[in-house]
């Protein structure tokens, strides 16, 4: 039977979930929950949002993706919140209908060549909200090992002004080999997708994380950033004084240790993680988004992650009441501390009790930044 989720007459939202690894299989599955295919719905969606993992065939995708109707956005991930809490591996997909909601996608492709596709873009959003007096958000997903997050996330917010943007960065199940999105039949790389998401249903995005900055301090004394290396940190190699400064020994430093550690930068006066992605063979640290010499952080410090995402929720449902549906971008690294401290299945509950649907990311996108270990999110209410 299809999982429905509807909590107005002017908002249905459906939404299917496999682990098969056949592909086949797996979008037999998903799509007889959603309710989507060909000659199962009497009008297309305004929305269908789809992640999956990377080691589906490509083609047979792509072929059935393309099938589908309406706006279809989606990439690889490293993993997705489902109805089911956290899901590793599989695919699974969410479909939005209501007729107080239209998505546009645009393609960014190559990233290296912002300026003009996205003057392009602004145009057309500016066009497309003053013809609809609606408000609007946007949604962002982009190749997670494109290193261009934060060129992309400034470039959009800059030039479309008031529109608040959400996102996340594709993944590939911790390989950090090859990341996809997914436009219009196509899985690509270097690429970015932003879809417009005009409504008159209430919404309100938020970034979510539960560390606070400690008095621990690590000074960027070497970098390399376009590559997003740190080589030294106070004057010595990096790994070596990370690894001092949170109590392990080098050799065991993994993901793990950096989703319990992260490091913090103070922006005005709010703080942001600076995610560590791994130990590169010269012992520098390679980071999930831009690193430069000479920055200041601190060692966060993790709070009740249970709690302080509770809250969250609460806040969300005060502004905007029942949500029908949390678009999600969190971090890999929050589901990897989740599993250290063995509450992953009570995170993964709450986010299904609360509609959150989306993907374990590379990175989030929060307007004009690119952040980490942060659950980022829009929430749509009926």
């Amino acid at each position: 039977m299809p999982v429905k989720t509807s909590q107005s007459s002017r908002v249905t939202i459906c939404q299917g979930t496999s682990s098969a690894t056949d592909p086949t299989q797996a979008l037999e599955e998903l799509f007889n929950q959603c309710d989507i295919g060909a000659g199962r719905m009497t009008e297309s969606p305004q929305l269908t949002q789809v992640f999956f993992a990377d080691s589906y065939d490509h083609n047979e995708l792509c072929q059935t993706l393309s099938k589908l109707p309406g706006p279809v956005i989606g990439c690889s991930s490293a993993g997705q919140l489902t109805l089911n809490g956290f899901q590793k591996d599989g695919i699974s997909a969410m479909r939005l209908h209501s007729h107080h909601f239209k998505a546009v996608p645009y393609l960014i492709h190559p990233l290296d060549n912002l300026a003009d596709q996205i003057e392009v873009i602004a145009a057309d959003v500016h066009d497309r909200l003053q013809y609809s007096k609606q408000q609007a958000f946007g949604l962002l997903l982009v190749d997670g090992l494109s290193a261009r997050e934060e060129a992309v996330s400034a470039s959009l917010y800059r030039a479309l002004g008031d529109v608040p943007i959400v996102g996340g960065s594709a993944g590939d199940k911790l390989r950090f080999q090859n990341t996809y999105v997914y436009y219009d039949g196509q899985l690509l790389q270097d690429c970015a997708v932003f879809t417009l998401c005009m409504t008159s249903l209430p919404f309100t995005v938020f970034k979510h994380q539960h560390f606070q900055s400690t008095e621990k301090r690590l000074v960027i004394t070497e970098a390399i950033p376009e590559r997003r290396l740190v080589q030294e940190i106070n004057g010595e190699a990096a790994v070596k004084a990370y690894a001092d400064c949170v109590g392990v020994e080098v050799d065991a430093l993994n993901a793990s240790v950096f989703s319990r550690y992260p490091l913090m930068l103070r922006i005005g006066n709010d703080y942001f993680v600076r995610g560590i992605a791994g130990v590169e063979e010269d012992g520098s640290l390679k980071f999930y988004c831009a690193i430069d010499k000479g920055l200041v952080l601190t060692i966060g410090e993790g709070t009740a992650a249970e709690e302080a995402l509770e809250q969250c929720l609460r806040n969300v449902r005060e502004e905007i009441g029942e949500p029908v549906i949390i678009f999600g971008c969190d971090c890999i690294l929050r589901r990897l501390e989740m599993e250290e401290r063995h509450i992953d299945k009570a995170i993964g509950s709450l986010m299904a009790e609360n509609h959150v649907f989306g993907f374990s990311t590379y990175g989030e996108q929060y307007n004009s930044l690119h952040v980490n270990q942060t659950f980022t999110g829009v929430a749509l209410g009926g």
